[in-house]
């Protein structure tokens, strides 16, 4: 017999990077009582890693709680970036409705069509808030059109179109409804979660079921496995059974059952049906498992996540410097790291090669495989990464490639450059929008590969004030190849450190990467050629002296500043026979082949 439990609502926030969900939230959590008044706290509590702070988006999907009206509303913060697409699918599973969050100024933009196309293809109940209404450049009516039709474009349900709406100055902690004119707090919020988030329903007659979600790991508890339960109450010490991917089950017995409280976790006897709960005290269990009693084993429909597009080379770090600043340099440990990674991030893929120390990361775009490098390197990994490759499909006999959906908004002087940048790198203009205001919005068609490695050089062209964003939005046959780059690199050809007077000569040459006194190696990349060969150098030439000393003779040198290298820029700029070298302390652009003398001619006969 079908039920409700209306004690609890499970809600999922969407948006796109930075319309202000992580801010939204903690607002929540202060109105909602969920910290004291005169408890100290952090700003974005929801953002818990270093990276989600730095770079102010959220990373990784999170869950928490707070109580309304004594209804316990389970939140799940989700990522609002299309390569972290995996973890919006799995946190997906775990609610019933979504609140999503739209920016008054920019309006719907492509990773909120991404994430509202799997809330929808899902049946959930979508509440829109048009947020930031304090800027001066907010047109809330203009928003509230392309919401619509956004809805009807992704083929929304009838009562889905029809959502509930509210206006939102995230920062201040104030929400309204069209009528109202103003508000005061949130409690409009809370009040159209409570009465348009239906509560989740369960089975009375259908024993325990908990699909898993997401995992976690505790020193003292081992593995933890999180998900929402679907039927029947779970208990502490219940014996219970984990189902598989492969339809195989293995005991297992609960030995700790916590649930969310706030951001905090506490340890409770039972839960209720359509609570997200942690379970401790399982060994060896997946993300799509199902947990469930031992007389009734009984699976739940797995995650189903998009395919990888996106390929990555990665190697143990094989360059002269190897081991100065890392823990981890073995290829044991690094091929362990990856695969803990894909026990977490379900779309994420490590495909072994013929060499033991290679192997291929497979993801859903470029900027996945930064966040990884850049997560193994804090944790004390040296690892060598080669340039991103999509992944393509062969159908009968024509090959297929993966489409984006690029939008750019770029100032109208621009948009020369910009279109014939993209056009050369078989990108297709399908529409162009100009509101006369100074700016212009592209919307284009654009292989994946021709992405690789362009956002630098769009940022270069519009001077830094262009906004492009794109998911991915298919399969179509091949387009044809077109040049990555049209610039060599500077290589090294010894040893040593890095000299102010070699440098000084070799600005003529292209644009440097190191500054005097850096270390530098054969075969490291030490800049960028202005010409599309590469140039052996010697960055480490010093000044011949004499003992005639001549007027103008000791000028002092002066070089350019140079742009310290990051990860997305180093990944960006590499070749095919180029690796990036990360280590924690350091970012460096190597050749593969790291020896500068040319080959022996084979001798072809006989």
């Amino acid at each position: 017999m079908k039920q409700f439990n209306p004690h609890i609502r499970n809600i999922a926030i969407i948006a796109h990077v930075d319309h202000g969900k992580t801010t939204l939230v903690d607002h929540l959590f202060r109105q909602s009582g969920t910290f004291r008044e005169n408890e100290e706290v952090v700003e974005r509590v929801m953002d818990s890693m270093d990276l989600e702070r730095e770079r102010g988006i959220t990373i990784a999907a999170k869950n928490c709680s707070m109580t309304w009206q004594g209804v316990k509303i389970n939140v799940v913060d989700t990522p609002g970036h299309a390569d972290f697409g995996g973890e919006v699918e799995r946190a997906l599973m775990m609610v019933d409705g979504a609140v999503l969050l739209v920016d008054a100024a920019e309006g719907p933009l492509p990773q909120t069509r991404f994430v509202l196309r799997k809330a929808l293809e899902r049946g959930l109940r979508i509440l829109v808030v048009i947020n930031k209404l304090d800027r001066k450049d907010a047109r809330a009516q203009q928003v509230l059109n392309e919401v619509f039709d956004l809805f009807i474009d992704l083929d929304a349900s009838d009562r889905q179109a029809e959502f509930p709406l509210l206006y939102a100055v995230g920062r201040e902690g104030r929400a309204w409804r069209a009528e109202e004119g103003t508000g005061t707090d949130l409690t409009p919020l809370f009040e159209m979660i409570l009465k348009e988030v239906p509560p989740p329903c369960y089975d009375t007659e259908e024993p325990f079921q908990m699909l898993v979600a997401d995992l976690g790991y505790s020193d003292y508890l081992g593995r933890l496995a999180i998900g929402k339960i679907a039927h029947g109450t779970a208990q502490r010490n219940d014996a219970l059974v984990r189902i598989d991917a492969s339809g195989t089950a293995a005991p297992l017995r609960v030995t700790k059952l916590q649930s969310y409280q706030g951001v905090r976790i506490r340890e409770v006897e039972s839960a209720e049906p359509g609570d997200v709960i942690i379970l401790a005290g399982i060994d060896d269990v997946n993300i799509g498992d199902t947990i469930c009693t031992r007389e009734a084993p009984r699976t739940l429909p797995r995650v189903n996540v998009d395919e990888p597009t996106v390929a990555v080379m990665v190697t143990i770090n094989t360059s002269p410097f190897t081991g100065r600043d890392g823990k981890f340099v073995q290829a044991g440990k690094l091929r362990e790291r990856l695969l803990k990674e894909t026990l977490r991030n379900v779309a994420l893929r490590v495909r072994m090669t013929g060499e033991t120390d290679e192997f291929v990361v497979e993801g859903r775009g470029e900027f996945q495989m930064v966040i990884l490098a850049e997560t193994l390197r804090r944790e004390g990994y040296e690892l060598s990464i080669g340039r991103p490759r999509v992944i393509l499909k062969e159908e009968g006999r024509k090959t297929l490639e993966p489409i984006e959906r690029l939008f750019v908004d770029c100032d109208e002087a621009h948009m020369g450059v910009v279109i014939e940048k993209i056009s050369r790198r078989k990108g297709r203009l399908a529409n162009l929008v100009n509101h006369g205001s100074g700016r212009v919005r592209l919307e284009v068609s654009i292989p994946t590969r021709g992405l690789i490695g362009y956002r630098s050089e769009f940022l270069t062209d519009t001077k830094g004030t262009g906004i492009m964003s794109s998911y991915l939005e298919g399969y179509e046959a091949y387009r044809g190849d077109f040049p990555s780059r049209v610039t060599g690199s500077l290589v090294s050809n010894v040893q040593g450190d890095a000299v102010a007077y070699a440098l000084w000569n070799l600005e003529q040459r292209g644009t440097l990467f190191v500054t005097p006194g850096e270390k530098v190696y054969e075969g490291m990349i030490v800049g960028e050629h202005s010409r599309e060969n590469d140039l052996v150098v010697n960055p480490c030439k010093t000044k011949k002296l004499t003992n005639i000393r001549a007027k103008g003779r000791d000028e002092n040198v002066v070089l350019t500043p140079i742009v310290p290298l990051t990860l997305e820029r180093a990944i960006e700029f590499i070749r095919d026979d180029e690796l990036v070298e990360v280590t924690p302390n350091a970012i460096r652009l190597r050749k593969a082949r790291l020896s500068t003398a040319k080959p022996l001619r084979e001798d072809l006969a006989e």
